[in-house]
Order: C-alpha cells, then sequence, then structure tokens
C-alpha cells in the first residue's frame, strides 16, 4: 500500500482544527474555586482534643515529617482514696508538608481519630521552610473537613452504638422502675390521711 504525501501533515491541521473549534473547559481558578470530589487529599487537619500523644503516628510516618512534643502532668484522683494518674500533654504537633507525601498512613493508624484528610489546597509558601506548620495551622484546617458520608440505612448497627444504647435502656428502665415504686409509696400514705 503507498502512501499519500503529507496524508500525516493533514491528519495534523484536521486535529488542530477540530480543537481550535471546541469550546475550551479552563476553570478561572482564582476566582472560581473548583468543585473539588468528596475524597479529595488535600493537608492533613488535627483535631486536637483527641490525641493522646500516643506517637504512632509520627512512628508509622514513612517520610518522618510528623514532629510532636509533649510533657506528662499529674492528674489529681477522681475520687477520695484514689490516685493519682499521669497524662501527656501535647507541646507542639507540626508537619513538615515539604516531606509529606499524602499517603494518609499517619490518618489510618491514629486510633483515637485525632487527624482527618482536609480538602484545602490552598496552602503553597514562597520558601520551602515555611512549609512545616505547627497545631494551629493544622487545627484551622479541621474545620474544613466534610463531614463523613452518612451510614447505609440497610447497615447492622455499629457495636459500640448498640452497647451504648443498651446501658441507656437498662439505666432508664431502672429509673422508671424506681419512680414507679416511689409513687406507689406516696399513694398509701396519702390515703391513710384522708
Amino acid at each position: 500500500m503507498m502512501s499519500v504525501p503529507f496524508s500525516g501533515l493533514a491528519k495534523g491541521l484536521a486535529v488542530t482544527l477540530r480543537t481550535m473549534t471546541k469550546k475550551t473547559v479552563t476553570e478561572q481558578y482564582p476566582d472560581v474555586q473548583p468543585d473539588l470530589p468528596p475524597r479529595t487529599r488535600g493537608v492533613i487537619g488535627l483535631f486536637e482534643e483527641n490525641c493522646t500523644v500516643c506517637m504512632l503516628c509520627a512512628r508509622e510516618c514513612p517520610d518522618w515529617c510528623i514532629y510532636i512534643d509533649s510533657h506528662k502532668e499529674t492528674v489529681p484522683a477522681a475520687t477520695p482514696g484514689g490516685r493519682e494518674r499521669s497524662r501527656n500533654v501535647l507541646d507542639r504537633f507540626a508537619i513538615d508538608f515539604s516531606l509529606c507525601m499524602y499517603c494518609g498512613i499517619c490518618i489510618e493508624v491514629c486510633p483515637f481519630d485525632a487527624l482527618f484528610w482536609s480538602p484545602e489546597f490552598e496552602y503553597a509558601e514562597t520558601d520551602i521552610r515555611e512549609l512545616t506548620h505547627e497545631r494551629d495551622k493544622l487545627r484551622e484546617w479541621m474545620w474544613t473537613v466534610p463531614a463523613p458520608p452518612a451510614l447505609d440505612p440497610h447497615a447492622e448497627e455499629p457495636k459500640e452504638i448498640a452497647a451504648a444504647r443498651k446501658s441507656a435502656d437498662k439505666l432508664a428502665a431502672a429509673q422508671a422502675a424506681e419512680q414507679a415504686e416511689q409513687t406507689a409509696d406516696q399513694t398509701p400514705d396519702q390515703e391513710g390521711e384522708q
């Protein structure tokens, strides 16, 4: 089969012409914010109240980009005669995003749900040394974390919620029985007074 001279050029020009006549899909980024998918991995947000300084996130990080400092505080006994307890208090929690590879291992291993993916992506800096963000900045990003998806209505109830509901029902039944007993004790006394 013989090739026609300049057929490749003609095909290329045809592609160029088709592309030139199509409508552009350029988004005007700074003026119009993009619609991000719900599971976008932007930055990592810190919910500081849940952090127990267990250091699992820092130990499991393959890049060693999480820096945690803490100190121990003594907590007084909750009941008289009880013993004092000590607990870790978070002093510093920082993530160096110039090293982070956004693998999500730190979020997965956190047993207390202190770390979350935030869809925030506008955190560029002019100097690479300023990409280490401290806990105040990570806390700000926590408020941009989207709510978790709704549970499947046909799914089994989580064991934790079922256990809590069962104990709450037992407590409510015990209180109702106690109230009924008190009202039963009061009615014979009132009849005797009349």
